[in-house]
């Protein structure tokens, strides 16, 4: 059984989100652990005992505070943790709103460096279109999907990443949004769809999510 690490919940993307589209997928040979108050509870030794960190938190302690979990001297696993775990061979999926860290705003470049993205905005809430752009493991059996979301837009930062899914929308044009990567001996996959709860309930996210965290882990 795979065991996946699962961070969540702030202001803006509250966790009742994944977890409810999480208990109706079938999750076959994974087992998720939540966490939603990362400050206290992440270190390298507890983020060992998983086979992959996902991340879908926007770096908040929770959705009652919006301090940042990896405050520096204080929290022991922050940016320069996540960065030295993929390197030395961590598995790692940001999802969503995990991109929002390091934006423009509050840049923190060994996270940065990690997910290989700079987060640019968002339009309102619309149809956003999601478009397979590249046959792979993590795209297969997935097929191009409608919903209604926050549709992301990033600057990819990484030469090397490798996309494989694009989206757009009536306001927020045409943007990459998944790629995968490999850093030092790990390896990254980003998604930035994911804010609501139809997306993380359609059957094609649920299988590229799936497919992403089993190529993260080289599973």
């Amino acid at each position: 059984m795979m065991k996946v690490l699962l961070v969540c919940d702030d202001l803006w993307h509250p966790a009742e989100v994944i977890e409810r589209g999480l208990k109706t997928m079938d999750q076959e040979d994974m087992e998720f652990d939540f966490v939603k108050t990362a400050k206290d509870i992440l270190s390298p030794a507890f983020v060992a005992r998983y086979d992959v960190l996902v991340n879908c938190s926007g770096g908040a302690i929770n959705a009652a505070n919006s301090n940042p979990w990896f405050e520096p001297t204080v929290t022991e696993f922050g940016p320069e943790e996540i960065r030295n775990y993929v390197r030395k061979g961590g598995a790692f999926v940001a999802v969503h709103a995990a991109l929002t860290i390091g934006g423009r705003d509050h840049p923190e470049p060994a996270y940065t460096e990690v997910v290989g993205c700079t987060f640019l905005g968002h339009p309102l809430r619309e149809m956003t279109h999601v478009y397979v752009t590249e046959h792979n493991a993590i795209t297969d059996g997935v097929e191009d999907f409608d919903e209604r979301d926050e549709h992301y837009q990033i600057a990819v930062t990484a030469k090397d990443a490798k996309p494989f899914l694009s989206t757009t929308s009536e306001h927020g044009g045409t943007f990459i949004s998944g790629y995968s990567r490999e850093f030092g001996r790990g390896r990254v996959v980003v998604l930035t769809p994911g804010h609501t709860l139809a997306v993380w309930e359609n059957p094609n996210f649920r299988k590229l999510f799936k497919n992403a965290i089993r190529w993260a882990t080289g599973k």
